[in-house]
């Protein structure tokens, strides 16, 4: 897919504007050094692999899946016979297209049905899954949802008083116990009252200890079980919740969440605050899990459905525009 149309489209300009703006810092990291890169250099050679390698593991596409990358880049290179560095940008936004799309049709919208859909925030403590729920809650009430929230992370100080506040502010119920209680007992709660009162969307808050994995699972797998049980079929969706900034850590915790829980989609928080962007390529490409929102800003519209155009055009727009 050739993306210099895409990219000098108004309308795609109109609808990246955000991507743009809170793709910044990663523009202006490991982007703006590939950017001089390939307007400096006159050959291509395997210097210019090697530096090239380099800047998308600074940007955190991940050693792996940057590998397969170059070696990818290479054969294409030798295969038309391209010898002006310059000419790379477009090969090298098609590749990535390519190793997020995983020739499949990705859906980054939530999978909701007709009837109550329940849906699980996974995550560790501190990535911003709580503001995530809000976020959510708060564009699935604007789209007309009958939206109920669960306070399931029983255990962390603070989080079920957090996750409170957050519902009085936006207008939406919420299901909670005291702290300490079982969280299992609060989605029993919160699923009874989903079904009772008819909700659309039951968005399920969970603890995130990751340090005690082994509790962690078999608290995730009890919740599941209490779920399926009550509502079959049950949960819709398990989102984990991944903080931008914390890099090749982030990879490490969506590993551990995906062996403890089905999880369907990703979260990624603070994509405005890194220069290090690339890892949405690493959690695709190593994990096969697509990514379904983007932190692009602190405010309760800051986040964002998923768009890999928007999101190329946001790590590119260097290349194709000067606004």
């Amino acid at each position: 897919m050739a993306f210099f149309g895409l990219f000098k489209s108004k309308k795609e300009k109109e609808k990246s504007k955000k991507y743009k703006l809170g793709l910044h810092k990663t523009r202006e990291g490991a982007f703006k050094t590939l950017h001089q890169l390939l307007n400096e250099n006159t050959k291509v050679d395997d210097d210019l692999f090697d530096e090239l390698e380099e800047i998308f593991i600074m940007a955190d596409i991940g050693v792996d899946t940057v590998v397969k990358f170059i070696d990818e880049l290479k054969d294409e290179v030798y295969h038309k016979k391209i010898t002006d560095a310059s000419l790379l940008s477009e090969i090298i936004i098609d590749k990535m297209f390519e190793i997020y799309l995983k020739g499949e049709i990705v859906n980054a919208n939530l999978n909701l049905h007709d009837g109550l859909n329940v849906v699980l925030f996974v995550g560790v403590n501190g990535v911003g899954k709580t503001t995530s729920i809000a976020k959510i809650a708060y564009k699935l009430k604007k789209e007309g949802k009958k939206v109920l929230l669960a306070a399931g992370d029983t255990f962390r100080a603070g989080a079920i008083e957090q996750l409170s506040e957050w519902a009085k502010r936006i207008g939406v119920e919420i299901v909670t116990k005291p702290a300490g209680s079982d969280p299992s007992s609060v989605m029993f709660d919160a699923v009874k009252k989903a079904q009772s009162e008819n909700y659309d969307v039951l968005l399920c808050d969970t603890a995130g200890r990751l340090q005690n994995k082994v509790n962690l699972m078999n608290e995730l797998e009890k919740i599941n079980r209490v779920i399926e049980r009550e509502a079959p079929g049950q949960p819709t969706e398990t989102l984990l919740v991944i903080d931008a900034t914390t890099g090749q850590n982030g990879m490490i915790q969506a590993k551990a969440f995906k062996e403890a829980t089905n999880v369907s989609g990703v979260i990624l928080t603070k994509l405005d605050g890194t220069a290090k962007g690339g890892i949405v390529l690493a959690i695709r490409n190593e994990l096969g899990i697509p990514i379904k929102f983007i932190g692009l800003g602190e405010g309760l519209d800051d986040l964002e459905v998923f768009d890999i155009e928007s999101y190329l055009y946001g790590l590119f727009a260097d290349f194709f525009d000067n606004d």
